[in-house]
């Protein structure tokens, strides 16, 4: 790492440093001129926080609540990526199916999770089928614009070369569509995270979505912001930790 890149990282930490103070400053000023059952202090809820880790349950609804998001991502994934591809190399078959795909992307989340509870009730299943059906078409609709920029010229080429079908999607389809795939992929699994918190509340009996539902009911305030504080340092440190890692390893090739 270069003097320059250090001095830059410091400049980046310590500016979002201080946009941290700043926000702990104002949300210390605003709990102050309220009641603790409205807002809360950063005082309390660190607190809570504490508490929260101290209970048994707590490493529990944290992996329940990772599995179902993962295992809807998962699904998502699989499903949405040959979907992608195909609709991207068949103009006709993407025709037929764009009209579904935009009914799809209408329906909210949370009519998602009422038809979920209906089918699966309160399952593990309701909340993986909504992420699925959030994460899907957002996969499917990046990887479709993504096979609609391959160069056709290079596939020509390649079948010129007698390339077979394996070597051409390997070779030329996915260098171009993994940037598309990439950024769809990330937009799925944050929305997949925030769907979850709807579909738990509604038709699971554990995880992070069904304690904040529980602190709720009872006018746990300061529970409900530690639940939502551990979630947002959950989240940093699965972007942090894997997902830009991930995405500097899958483009080093790319120019800074």
């Amino acid at each position: 790492m270069t003097q320059t890149t250090t001095r830059s990282v410091w400049i980046l930490l310590s500016q979002r440093l201080f946009l941290a103070l700043v926000f702990i400053a104002i949300w210390a000023l605003a709990a102050s001129r309220m009641p603790a059952f409205i807002l809360p202090g950063p005082s309390k809820v660190w607190s809570a926080m504490q508490a929260l880790f101290a209970t048994p349950t707590f490493l529990h609804d944290i992996g329940m609540t990772l599995y179902r998001v993962a295992m809807g991502f998962a699904l998502a994934t699989i499903v949405g990526t040959p979907l992608g591809l195909a609709l991207g190399a068949n103009r006709t078959l993407a025709n037929f199916f764009e009209p579904l795909l935009s009914v799809i992307n209408t329906v909210s989340s949370a009519i998602w999770a009422v038809f979920a509870i209906i089918w699966f009730g309160i399952s593990n299943a309701t909340t993986i089928f909504v992420v699925f059906m959030t994460a899907m078409p957002l996969i499917l609709t990046n990887v479709w614009q993504g096979s609609k920029n391959v160069d056709k010229q290079h596939i020509d080429l390649a079948r010129s070369f007698r390339m077979s079908r394996t070597q051409i999607l390997r070779k030329i389809y996915l260098p171009t569509i993994l940037p598309y795939f990439f950024s769809g992929a990330r937009l799925a699994f944050g929305f997949g995270w925030r769907v979850s918190l709807v579909a738990e509340t509604l038709g699971s009996s554990d995880g992070i979505g069904y304690r904040l539902r529980q602190a709720a009911d009872l006018v746990q305030t300061d529970q409900v912001f530690a639940w939502t504080l551990t979630l947002v340092l959950l989240m940093l440190a699965l972007e942090g930790g894997l997902l830009k890692p991930m995405e500097r390893r899958l483009f080093r090739w790319k120019p800074i």
